[in-house]
């Protein structure tokens, strides 16, 4: 497929796993993708795979000017924006909220929600210039449908972004500019398991028990959420505005009765 073709693409917080995944696939069906992040050499490591139809920038979301030149680096380089992924963000550590510094708080939001505003703020006029586009936001499955002991501010973080997405979608829908936010279960990478780097093997022991714990019986990828990503961009889903789309395997639909370690009806234990 090459639902892409001829469009420019804006991905933040590119250098990640589910970053350089959804680079990847929008490059793959024909677009021009304009790689940002915090540190420079990530998005140009994904760039590089790609090639001459992708440009890495180096942006802080959290400052106005960073996301403005963003979209400038994609104007001047490929003439348009048509699609922004706002992907930019941060776990935050977990720390029980009476003991948690407000310093905490403000660092998760201003990443995870004031740099999706300040992105989308940056890039409306471009996508209206250019007659219209999608904006597709990374909301997270804890934001509404589950809870993370310790992570208050990063679950309403995430419980913010799907409220975000449907305000957009209603004032954007006159410029012909969908809003969506995808929202991921846990997914293989880094970000689910911060020590990878010091134990590997705990690394694959951590997913291979999350497994056991999703209904499908697998812990997703980052090319699944690209995919995903990819739908709510394209014109497959033109119809689709202010929603917010689950990517977890059903993860979010256990509960104290159907508890994770429970078995089918039917199946031994």
């Amino acid at each position: 497929m090459k639902r892409f073709r001829g469009k420019v693409t804006l991905v933040t917080g590119g250098g990640g796993a589910l970053g350089r995944a959804s680079a990847l696939r929008f490059a793959a069906e024909g677009a021009r993708v304009v790689i940002a992040d915090l540190d420079l050499e990530r998005p140009a490591a994904v760039a590089a795979e790609i090639g001459s139809d992708a440009i890495a920038v180096q942006a802080d979301v959290t400052k106005r000017d960073d996301c403005i030149a963003m979209i400038e680096a994609a104007q001047s380089s490929f003439g348009k924006l048509d699609v922004v992924f706002a992907n930019a963000g941060i776990g935050g550590e977990k720390v029980e909220f009476v003991h948690m510094p407000m310093e905490e708080w403000d660092r998760v939001i201003d990443v995870n929600l004031r740099g999706i505003v300040l992105t989308c703020k940056a890039a409306a006029p471009a996508l209206i210039d250019a007659g219209g586009g999608s904006i597709v936001l990374m909301g997270s499955s804890t934001g509404g449908w589950d809870t993370i002991l310790g992570a208050g501010p990063y679950m309403t973080s995430k419980e913010a972004v799907k409220a975000l997405a449907r305000n957009l979608a209603l004032e954007l829908a006159r410029h012909r500019i969908r809003v969506n936010a995808v929202c991921p279960g846990i997914v293989q990478t880094q970000l689910s398991f911060r020590q990878v780097e010091d134990d590997p093997a705990a690394w694959e022991r951590f997913f291979v028990r999350f497994a056991e714990r999703i209904p499908l019986r697998r812990v997703g990828q980052p090319e699944d959420v690209a995919a995903t990503v990819a739908f709510l961009a394209s014109d497959d889903a033109r119809h689709i505005t202010g929603a917010s789309l689950l990517i977890d395997g059903g993860q979010t639909l256990q509960s104290w009765s159907n508890a994770p370690d429970s078995v089918y009806p039917g199946e031994a234990k």
